[in-house]
């Protein structure tokens, strides 16, 4: 049986909390897991693991946080910044993720703010359907 988006939300939530600690309130739609939830690098591991295990999916690593690979190479990533290049990489290795403000400063510093909540959702409701 398909699940609905509030409740994919409601199971991505309650995979954040246990993953970092944090309220259920933190986790809104809009929060950030860098920024606003605290999470770092080490946490992406266990953030995939929890997920593949609440939702029984396979995750890449790469293909939901895919920033690392793509900012180690020079082609993408120029003087701190995403070139063209790197940034239409970006846009489909995630396309679960609104770009539509970090296109405007392709800063590499924010690439974190990107790992939202709703990126996440939005990539598990597409692996749900897409199984």
């Amino acid at each position: 049986m398909a699940k609905s988006r509030d409740e994919i939300f409601k199971d991505v939530q309650e995979v954040l909390v246990d993953a970092l600690g944090v309220d259920d309130d933190e986790v809104t739609t809009e929060a950030t897991l860098i920024g606003d939830l605290g999470a770092e690098s080490i946490d992406f591991l266990d953030i995939v693991f929890r997920l593949e295990k609440a939702f029984g999916l396979k995750i890449p690593r790469e293909e939901l946080f895919p920033a690392e690979s793509l900012m180690n190479d020079p082609e993408f990533v120029k003087d701190g910044k995403f070139t063209e290049q790197g940034l239409a990489e970006l846009r489909a290795k995630v396309p679960h993720t609104d770009l539509s403000g970090f296109e405007d400063d392709p800063d590499i510093n924010k690439l974190g703010d990107l790992f939202t909540v709703e990126a996440i959702v939005n990539y598990v409701e597409g692996k749900l359907n897409a199984a």
